[in-house]
């Protein structure tokens, strides 16, 4: 599988995302497990993205998404590190400490192990937080690690752009 530098997808979703971003003049910040920075790597390769992207939390660990983004250990002890609620607190942890007014968070089972009945290999929550609120959503991508890896990639940056406000027909970001 090609690198994720070199998706053609996934570098049209991040050319779409930066005029978004500076029109509204938001910044995004990241919050990744399963992905371990893809995403935020993905956003800093178009020259300028400093102008749009604040930061990137890799918090890998149950530890660090405590640590980092002030998610509770109680809602991972209750709910999984793989949740709704867990993502949502990435987003709003991401949001806080990043002080943004844009996060996208993504934790999940890329596999090969880790899965479960309940939460299989392919299985990711995602969650938005913007100006208008916070949307999360699960999904379940099928291939090998990095196939879930680069799914969710393009997933995360998809949902965000459709989340952001269109530019007006003609216009160009600042």
């Amino acid at each position: 599988m090609a690198p994720l530098s070199h998706d053609a997808e996934v570098a049209a979703l991040v050319d779409a995302l930066a005029p978004r971003l500076l029109a509204q003049g938001w910044m995004l910040a990241t919050a990744e497990s399963c992905t371990g920075g893809l995403i935020a790597a993905a956003c800093t390769e178009l020259a300028g993205s400093s102008n749009w992207f604040e930061r990137g939390f890799v918090t890998y660990s149950n530890a660090a998404k405590a640590q980092m983004l002030g998610v509770d250990a109680a809602l991972i002890d209750q709910h999984g590190a793989v949740s709704a609620p867990v993502a949502r607190a990435m987003a709003q942890g991401a949001v806080q400490r990043a002080n943004v007014g844009v996060a996208l968070a993504v934790t999940g089972v890329a596999g090969p192990g880790g899965g479960s009945a309940a939460k299989p290999v392919g299985t990711v929550w995602f969650a938005w937080a913007t100006p208008s609120g916070l949307q999360s959503e699960v999904q379940h991508f099928a291939g090998d690690r990095a196939a879930v890896r680069q799914a969710t990639v393009r997933h995360s940056l998809r949902h965000l752009l459709a989340l952001l406000p269109a530019l007006p027909a003609g216009a160009t970001a600042p």
